[in-house]
Parts: C-alpha cells; sequence; structure tokens
C-alpha cells in the first residue's frame, strides 16, 4: 500500500513522497493519541500538529490548555516538553495533522470490509467504550452511550470495536502465550519429579541388591563352613574305620598264611601250638569286630533360627512413600519468639485433595537465617515428627531482629514458607493475678510459692490473710487452705513434700511443708490443708524459708539469727547444719531463699547464690560481681539444672537463670510490659515455666524461662 504526499518547494517545483507503509503496522501506533491513548477521529480526539511536530488529539490539547496557559497564552507539548504559542482561536485553531488525517481516511477505506457494523445500523461503525465494557453505536444512543451519566463521555475511553477486538485478540495471545510457557514449565517440573521418582527406584532397588547380595554372601560363607565342618567330621570318622579294615586285612592275611600248610603238619606239638596262638588270635579278632568308630553324623538345624531369619528378613527394610503435598501444606508460629527460649513452629501437611496427613516420616530441609545477614549461619532447627503428619521445628534463637524460616518437604517449598518473624528480647508473663485483698483471685503480703506438677498445682502462701492459695497451673482459682500453722500473719516459707501412707490417708500424696517464723514451728500438711506432723527446734531464731531433699525427704529450714541452714531427717531430727554469718563463700547474710537440687544439691540465695553439695560441702558461688549488691528473692532448680532466681538491684527486678553445673547466666527475664515491683518467692514447673511472687503487686506471675 502506498501513500504519496506533496510537498511545494518552489512555485516551480513539487516534491511527491512514495511511502510505503503496510496497514497492519500502523492501524495502532500511528492513529492513536499518545496521550489519552484514544484512538483519533473527527470529533473529540481530532489529530492537531503542533510546531515540534507532534500530534495531540483536540480532547488532550484543551485539557491541558486549560490548566498551563493562565496568564502566559502557552503550554507544553506532553510528549517533547518544548514551549507551544497557543494561536487566537485557541487550540482548536492549530493546524490538523495532514498525515494522521491521510492515513485515517487510508484505514477507513482499507478495513471498511471488516470494520464491524450495527445490525440495526447497517452505515454505522460499532464501538467499544473500555471503561463501560460496552459495545454501541452512535445512532443506538443518540450521539452519546451514557447520556445517563452525570460524567458525560469525557471520563469514558471510546475505541472502534475493531481496534478492541485486535487488542483483545493480542491480550487473548499473549495470555495463551503466558499460559502455555506456564503449562510447559509445569510439564517440565513434573517430568523432573518423573526422573527423580525413576532415580529414587533406581536407588532403592540398587540398595536392596546391595543388601541382599549380603546376606547371600553371609549364607553362602555358611553353607560353605557347615559343608566343610560336615566334609571334615565325616573324613576323621572315615580315616579311623579304614584303619580298622586295614588292620583286619592284615591279620586276615597272616592267619590265611598260617593256616595254608596244616594239612602237611604231623607234628603234634606243632599243631598244638600253632592251635593256641590262633586262640589268642581269635580274643584279638573279637576286638576287631568292634569298630573303633561310629557312623553317626548330623546335621542340626533350628527351626527355631529359621523363624528368627524369616522375621529379620521381613523387617529388614520396608518399601515408605508420601502423599504429602508440599505446596498446600502450612507453616505456622502461635507463640511470640523470645531470646534464649525456644521457640516452636509448626508444619502440617496435607495430600494433593488437603486431607491431612497421618503418618510422618516426610524429608525435610529447614533453613534459620538472620534477616539482613545473608551469610550468619545458625544453628539447624530440629524437627520433632509427630508421626501423624505434624512436625514441630524447635530452635532457640540467641539474639533478637528479624528473621527467616525456609522448610522444603521432598525438596519442594511449601506453602507458607519463607516465613518471616520477629524476635524480641522482652520477656513478658504468659498469665498473671493478683491485687491487694482478700478475694478469690487477690493476695494480702504472698511471700512464696511451691508448685505441684504432678497434679498441675500451684500453691501460694498468702501471708497477709494467714491461708495458701491454690490454683491450677493457668493460674485460674481452685481452693483455698486453712490451718493453724498458717495463723499469725507469719509464715515464711513453703514447699511440696511426699506424704506416706502411714502418716495419714490421703488423696493427694503430695502434701506440703510450712515455717511459721514468728511460733518457730515447721509444719508438714495433706494437700487439702490437715496437719500431719510438727515440729520445731531449740536453735531457730528467724527461720525465713523451707526445702525438701526430693530424694531422701530431709526437711531444710533456712534460718537468719544464727546465719544457717538446718537439715532435719524426715521426722524433725536434726542431721546437721550448714553455713554461718558471715560474706565470705559459705557463709550468709540475710538468707531469702533455698531449694534443693535433684542431685541433693542444697542451694541458698541472699546476695548472691551458693551452692552445696549434699553433705554441705562449699561447691561454689555465683554472681561474682552481686556480693553485697542487691538481693535475691526466690530460687529454685528445674530437672535440666537450671536455677532460676529473682532479683531485685538498684530499683531494677528480673528474673535470673543460671546453670547448676558452673553458675553461668544464660537467660535474664526482664517483664518489659508488666515490670515486677519487688519480686519473692519463685518456683519452677517441669514444662519450663516459673512463677513468680510479686510482693510489691501483691500478685503471682507465670513465665516462660527455657
Amino acid at each position: 500500500m502506498t501513500l504519496s504526499m506533496s510537498s511545494g518547494l518552489s512555485t516551480n517545483s513539487t516534491l511527491v513522497e512514495t511511502v510505503s507503509i503496510n496497514y497492519e503496522d500502523f492501524n495502532e501506533s500511528f492513529l492513536t493519541c499518545g496521550t489519552c491513548l484514544c484512538m483519533y477521529d473527527g470529533g473529540e480526539h481530532t489529530p492537531k500538529l503542533l510546531p515540534c511536530s507532534h500530534t495531540v488529539c483536540l480532547h488532550c490539547l484543551t485539557r491541558i490548555a486549560a490548566s498551563q496557559t493562565r496568564d502566559t497564552g502557552t503550554l507544553r507539548c506532553p510528549i517533547c516538553r518544548e514551549q507551544i504559542t497557543i494561536p487566537r482561536g485557541g487550540v482548536a485553531a492549530l493546524p490538523p495533522s495532514f498525515l494522521v488525517n491521510q492515513l485515517l481516511d487510508l484505514m477507513s477505506r482499507q478495513r471498511r470490509h471488516i470494520i464491524p457494523k450495527c445490525s440495526t445500523h447497517s452505515s454505522q461503525e460499532l464501538l467499544f467504550c473500555e471503561t463501560c465494557d460496552t459495545v454501541f453505536c452512535l445512532q443506538c444512543t443518540g450521539g452519546s452511550h451514557n447520556s445517563s451519566s452525570s460524567s458525560g463521555d469525557s471520563e469514558h475511553t471510546i475505541i472502534p470495536f475493531s481496534i478492541a477486538i485486535k487488542r483483545m485478540s493480542e491480550i487473548l495471545l499473549y495470555k495463551a502465550n503466558e499460559c502455555v510457557s506456564k503449562l510447559k514449565a509445569a510439564q517440565d517440573t513434573v517430568s523432573d519429579e518423573l526422573e527423580r521418582l525413576e532415580n529414587a527406584k533406581q536407588s532403592c532397588l540398587d540398595s536392596l541388591e546391595k543388601t541382599f547380595l549380603q546376606i547371600s554372601d553371609i549364607m553362602t560363607r555358611t553353607h560353605e563352613e557347615l559343608a566343610r565342618n560336615v566334609t571334615e567330621a565325616t573324613a576323621a570318622k572315615r580315616k579311623v574305620l579304614e584303619e580298622q579294615i586295614a588292620l583286619i586285612q592284615a591279620e586276615t592275611e597272616k592267619v590265611q598264611a598260617e593256616s595254608a600248610d596244616l594239612q602237611y603238619q604231623v607234628e603234634v606239638r606243632s599243631i598244638t601250638a600253632r592251635i593256641s596262638n590262633l586262640a589268642q588270635k581269635l580274643d584279638a579278632v573279637s576286638a576287631l569286630a568292634d569298630p573303633r568308630e561310629n557312623a553317626f553324623l548330623s546335621c542340626d538345624v533350628s527351626s527355631d533360627v529359621i523363624r528368627q531369619v524369616e522375621t529379620s528378613l521381613g523387617s529388614l527394610a520396608r518399601v515408605r512413600t508420601t502423599t504429602t503435598f508440599p505446596s498446600l501444606s502450612t507453616l505456622s508460629m502461635k507463640e511470640e519468639c523470645i531470646v534464649n527460649l525456644e521457640s516452636t513452629a509448626t508444619v502440617t501437611t496435607v495430600d494433593y485433595h488437603g486431607n491431612g496427613r497421618t503418618t510422618g516420616g516426610d524429608p525435610m530441609t529447614i533453613e534459620l537465617t538472620k534477616d539482613g545477614e545473608p551469610g550468619l549461619k545458625l544453628d539447624t532447627p530440629r524437627v520433632v515428627d509427630m508421626n501423624d503428619g505434624v512436625y514441630k521445628i524447635k530452635f532457640r534463637p540467641t539474639s533478637c531482629g528479624r528473621f527467616c524460616l525456609k522448610v522444603s518437604v521432598l525438596e519442594r517449598p511449601i506453602r507458607d514458607s519463607p516465613l518471616y518473624f520477629n524476635v524480641t528480647e522482652h520477656n513478658n508473663p504468659v498469665d498473671s493475678v493478683g491485687g491487694r485483698g482478700g478475694g478469690r483471685e487477690e493476695f494480702q503480703q504472698p511471700v512464696a510459692v511451691a508448685v505441684d506438677s504432678e497434679n498441675n498445682l500451684v500453691y501460694v502462701l498468702d501471708t497477709g490473710n494467714s491461708r495458701i492459695k491454690v490454683l491450677d497451673t493457668d493460674l485460674r482459682f481452685v481452693r483455698h487452705l486453712e490451718n493453724p500453722a498458717l495463723l499469725g500473719k507469719s509464715c515464711t516459707g513453703i514447699a511440696t513434700i511426699l506424704i506416706e501412707e502411714s502418716e495419714a490417708e490421703v488423696k493427694n500424696k503430695t502434701g506440703l511443708t510450712v515455717v511459721n517464723w514468728r511460733s518457730k514451728d515447721v509444719t508438714k500438711m495433706t494437700s487439702e490443708g490437715d496437719t500431719v506432723f510438727s515440729f520445731t527446734h531449740d536453735e531457730f531464731q528467724e527461720p525465713t524459708d523451707v526445702a525438701v531433699d526430693p530424694t531422701y525427704g530431709h526437711i531444710l529450714v533456712a534460718d537468719n539469727g544464727p546465719a544457717c541452714v538446718f537439715v532435719f531427717d524426715t521426722k524433725g531430727k536434726l542431721l546437721f547444719q550448714v553455713g554461718k554469718k558471715g560474706s565470705t563463700p559459705g557463709c550468709f547474710s540475710l538468707m531469702s531463699s533455698i531449694t534443693v537440687g535433684a542431685a541433693g544439691e542444697i542451694i541458698i540465695a541472699d546476695s548472691r547464690i551458693q551452692v552445696f553439695n549434699g553433705k554441705g560441702d562449699f561447691l561454689l558461688e555465683f554472681p561474682q560481681d552481686a556480693k553485697g549488691k542487691g538481693k535475691y528473692g526466690g530460687v529454685s532448680v528445674d530437672e535440666q539444672g537450671l536455677i532460676v532466681a529473682s532479683r531485685s538491684e538498684g530499683g531494677r527486678h528480673n528474673v535470673q537463670v543460671f546453670r547448676l553445673a558452673d553458675g553461668s547466666l544464660v537467660n535474664t527475664i526482664d517483664s518489659h510490659c508488666a515490670r515486677l515491683k519487688r519480686p519473692t518467692g519463685l518456683a519452677t514447673s517441669s514444662d519450663n515455666h516459673c512463677y513468680v511472687i510479686d510482693l510489691g503487686n501483691h500478685a503471682v506471675s507465670k513465665y516462660r524461662y527455657w
């Protein structure tokens, strides 16, 4: 297709330019306004030629002129930003774009046979509104397809329906290509999985072949060894018997040789002598008649061993597979992650249909990184397979910040991977209950606490109310205990103790021991509050706390009068005492708490923590810089050998966690959003939680400490 254009160079010369243009090349790129992307037409979107040689539709120039001219009478070309002077008649007076109009006419002629027409008005070209997604003709709509709209047509993008079809076709083609590309990628992925499956199959078969070759070698060697034993045993017996046969043959030949000339013997004496010799030989022959070896040979095969071999071979290997669909399996984390505390993420696997898996054993790859530090290698989390399609991923972050956890099953990432989460250094209480008063959830000067992990009970010594408040491990009220030993608002120590069957008939064998500093009595009671027995000691002056040795049942009482710990047997008989007043190792000043470790270690707190063995010999003290500074309020030790202690120093209150083995500090609980005011008693449970008495707030709080 050609388009001829004339350009007057002089009065006598005319330059005719012939341009070859393919209709399909210019129908959109040349005839669409570059500003509003609307198709040029003979109306609102009339193409106007700017002095800078760019073409812009009348609608866009009118809008630009309204916003830019003000008092200057100029506007900027929206394409090249050149300053354009507006003629007197406004932007409508700008010259039309001759080339664009020619192309419009040309395109109109070329596409008449393919331009969709209105079925009612055959002379009208169908139009398409991209805003309303509507096909119409101007005659059907009376010149405006949206006359009822208050906004008018100016906010709608209208193009010829033929252009819309082409655009949609291009979009469809693009989407189809994109879809085909993704399908090809999916096919490649599935093909790779098929190849991996074939490789896995071959690997399994190779492993089985190798295993059974080893078993076959063992069986062959055993067979050969047993056959060799049979052959050797047979040869040994055969040798003895063959030697006996040879001896018999030799004797036979001698007898035959001696008796061969008897018929020629006439000498009686000679015959008599030979007869005597043969008689003796008969006795020897009788001995040779009994085989010197026997023919017994047996190979005893144990039927029990055969059954064992069969059983062993049956359990030698198993073919294991999985239906887990990684892209539907989930990764979640419910608890807040805190520095030095074990955190848990949960992987829940499902199959292709979204049904939960009921078995475990899926191969899993886990990567834990710190965001912003890609080169930092963190310890690989451990995976706990619950064998029901659920996996617990456990790790212990040692610093705060943002972390990233990536989990792949079958070498494919699961749906929520990677999982980003924050680790905070602040450890706030899991639960807390209290307030000053005498109600069910109120306290009056609580000072000590004991935990019965076996029965999930927490006993709080509510001294100001002369009672023991019993809570469950979630700090929900259970009951109150009252006992004469609790009167006087002067009990300061409490510990759990085992109740023997000979002492009392009780439902719960775990009882309580309390010490009253005013009456100087140590009382053992049941978990229902009934007294089992009580004792005192002449040297008691100011008993402040009590503990029980879990192994031997010894009762330990800390007394700040003589500044020592008295150790009694289960009947209240004094066995020995530990320590004296002073500040050197092995000596005390105002002891606040005492506890006993699983191996009988005696742990005592004042301004520092000191550890003694079960006989009272000093082992170590820590922290080294704490002597004379601040005070520990409560101390407890768990089964893992971690010492948990509450501490107050200079208006700061927290809970510290140490290792019993060396006294190293491993964690600190700052209770950031629920500040402790005066922490005193403390006890730990078997699930890594501690219960802290806050005397300043008349409350008890539960924390995770490890």
